[in-house]
């Protein structure tokens, strides 16, 4: 190898010493940068650290061993139950009235108690004080209408009102609250309206254990279920309503178990659902919600109007469906209703030409939806017109759902249950309301007002009363007419 291959060779090795000394200089300022910067923020943790770190205690008070032994020798005082003594709250009172037994006369009576509370008159708060006599010799006390207890500082009126804000209207407590102070002049604290509600539940939870049976000695029994929620699990509110009853569980899973706790073994009735699979082989005869049926073709009709086999299809299934309708109402038919409901079986059964085809996930989503819903017609071709058979029974489930819109207005707007025990009040006062609202000629506080106070004077109410004539059969409704 000559000198000038050489010469060549050394300046290339040259060129790359020089190239690597330039870049382990870079890399070393980069490195004390880093080094300067982990420097900095180790400090300002340091700092951050130290104005985060609790403060030593100033202690103002004497701790010493000794003035803890003089306190354990002193009596220990009752807590307070938050309530201000009578005479602090006399100035307040608008109105004395006087209690006497009844059928007793004044002058044979004698001063037993005295009792002040809230009552709405003309649609106003008025604070009154009672006075309540006594026979003497006797003792006992005659009731003040309206008020569940001898310590109650409200009367009933004031627990109804909060109660139909809360559970019907669908309003939260805050805003109940504001409601009443607005319209009545009535101040509530939270926890006050929050005991008013636990209050009115306890007085109920009987009357909602009757209804609960009463449901499940029902002829024709409508069922629905809807979201809801406790805390932050996720669950589901149930609704079974009959022709003057109503039962809301809130809180339950979607299990068999729910019905289980509320249909007897064999029950005898017949049940309007939809076609959720848990409700099946439960009653001794089964009709389809017809609605929930129509929705999906109406769906697919709207969704893809170019299509016209949707559009037909709908047309003669809501053809049989408005002849099945018919049917019910002809006054009429006696012995032929089975004929013509088989018949209308066999106009559904050939509607659905395309039933028992496999539904393949590789088909559009719309003609996958056809394709269910047409074997979903044939599977419960049996349930479709046992409304025919019975004309008591309607062809959809349409007065559950309607129970269940404000229960899923309330679960939108974030009102659900927080625990378990607002779940369960929930149930009962929803419960009672509801079937108040169907049994009243006219569902007004005045109204709910005088039933309930019939319930106290009768020492039962109308639900409880109901049980033992329910226990003759649910069927005996069907079968008389």
């Amino acid at each position: 190898m000559d000198k000038a291959t050489w010469r060549r060779e050394i300046a290339a090795r040259d060129e790359i010493i020089r190239r690597q000394a330039e870049e382990i200089a870079a890399l070393k300022q980069q490195v004390a940068n880093m080094q300067r910067e982990i420097a900095e923020l180790k400090a300002l943790l340091k700092e951050k650290a130290a104005a985060k770190d609790a403060k030593r205690p100033v202690f103002s008070q004497d701790y010493s061993l000794s003035r803890q032994e003089r306190q354990r020798s002193r009596r220990r005082r009752k807590k307070s139950t938050g309530r201000k003594p009578a005479e602090a709250k006399l100035h307040r009172v608008e109105r004395t009235d006087n209690i006497y037994p009844k059928g007793v006369s004044p002058r044979r009576c004698e001063l037993a108690r005295e009792q002040c509370a809230w009552r709405l008159e003309d649609g106003r708060a008025v604070y009154v004080r009672y006075r309540i006599f006594r026979e003497r010799g006797h003792e006992e006390l005659p009731r003040v209408f309206g008020l569940r207890n001898s310590r109650c500082e409200f009367g009933l009126e004031i627990h109804v009102v909060l109660a139909f804000l809360v559970y019907s209207i669908g309003v939260s407590i805050d805003q109940a609250r504001a409601i009443l102070a607005f319209f009545t002049r009535l101040e509530l604290s939270k926890s006050q309206a929050d005991s008013l509600l636990n209050q009115l539940a306890a007085d109920w939870e009987d009357d909602f254990d009757a209804l609960c049976q009463l449901v499940a000695t029902a002829a024709v029994l409508y069922i629905d279920e809807t979201g809801w929620k406790v805390g932050k699990r996720a669950c589901y509110t149930w609704i079974f309503t009959t022709l003057s009853h109503v039962v809301f569980l809130c809180g339950k899973g979607r299990g068999g178990d729910v019905l289980d706790g509320i249909l007897p073994k064999g029950f005898a009735g017949i049940g309007v659902t939809d076609n959720y699979s848990g409700y099946e082989n439960r009653f001794s005869k089964h009709q389809k919600c017809w609605a929930h049926l129509l929705r999906k073709i109406i769906s697919l009709m709207l969704r893809f109007p170019k299509k016209t086999e949707y559009r037909i299809f709908f047309e003669r299934l809501y053809a049989i469906y408005r002849a099945g309708v018919c049917y019910q109402k002809d006054q009429r038919l006696t012995t032929g209703r089975s004929w013509r409901a088989k018949l209308l079986q066999e106009k559904v059964r050939r509607l659905c030409i395309e039933a028992g085809q496999t539904v393949s996930k590789d088909l559009p989503d719309d003609r996958q939806r056809f394709l269910r819903l047409q074997n979903e017609l044939l599977d419960c071709l049996d349930n479709l017109f046992v409304f025919v058979e019975h004309p008591a029974v309607a062809a959809t489930n349409n007065c559950s759902e309607q129970q269940a819109r404000p229960e899923a207005q309330a679960r939108k707007a974030a009102r659900t249950s927080k625990t378990e025990r607002g779940a369960k009040r929930r149930s009962i006062i929803t419960s009672v309301l509801g079937s108040l609202r169907r049994v009243l000629a006219e569902f007004t506080l005045k109204s709910v007002l005088e039933e309930v106070g019939r319930w106290c004077e009768a020492g039962v109410s109308r639900f409880r009363e109901q049980l033992p004539e329910s226990r003759a059969g649910p069927l005996a409704a069907l079968t008389s007419a």
